[in-house]
């Protein structure tokens, strides 16, 4: 599956603005992940862009959530290992995500709500004006983005090996490379 494909597949899903800029996002997040550990940029990408693919049809039964994305991707020809990671990402299952792969998008995603906030509160609404320092002072701040799971991200030491800060800084370059698709 193509990145295009991954996106056509994501809009005949979501229809939901911000929830197809934070699908992108954490696709961005991702591919700087697997340029980091070296992996394969495209399907860590594709991961990240289709991890929520099922978000709306299953937001009110979170239980259900990922297990529907996996059953629409299964009939595309999406690498496995994609589509289990996607359906390990819900916490909610209670799995241990165990490839560096069901990893990253396991305790990396959930940064890019925290990274977005904290450019909406910026005078000009730019991720460009975003610090990591400032996002990492936010991290801090409970009431700040209060839906974003702090818990999940801090898994980042255990599942990468990289501290709250570096990640921090990868994900908020590589949303900063790429600020148009993102609205930011």
């Amino acid at each position: 599956m193509t990145y295009e494909e991954g996106l056509t597949l994501l809009h005949k899903h979501v229809k939901n603005e911000s929830l197809i800029k934070h699908c992108i996002a954490a696709g961005i997040i991702m591919r700087a992940l697997a340029k980091k550990f070296n992996e394969d940029e495209e399907n860590w990408e594709l991961t990240g862009l289709l991890h929520d693919l099922d978000w709306e049809e299953t937001q009110s039964t979170p239980e259900k959530h990922s297990l529907v994305a996996v059953e629409y991707l299964k009939q595309t020809d999406c690498p496995p290992e994609i589509i289990e990671a996607i359906r390990i990402h819900n916490h909610n299952h209670g799995l241990e995500p165990k490839t560096l792969l069901e990893k990253a998008i396991y305790c990396a995603e959930e940064l890019t709500g925290l990274i977005v906030a904290s450019a909406l509160v910026q005078p000009d609404k730019k991720l460009a004006s975003v610090k990591a320092e400032s996002v990492l002072k936010k991290f801090k701040v409970p009431s700040f983005a209060k839906g974003v799971n702090r818990e999940i991200i801090l898994k980042c030491k255990e599942f990468l090996g990289i501290e709250l800060e570096e990640l921090i800084k990868i994900e908020l370059v590589a949303m900063q490379a790429r600020p148009a698709e993102v609205g930011l």
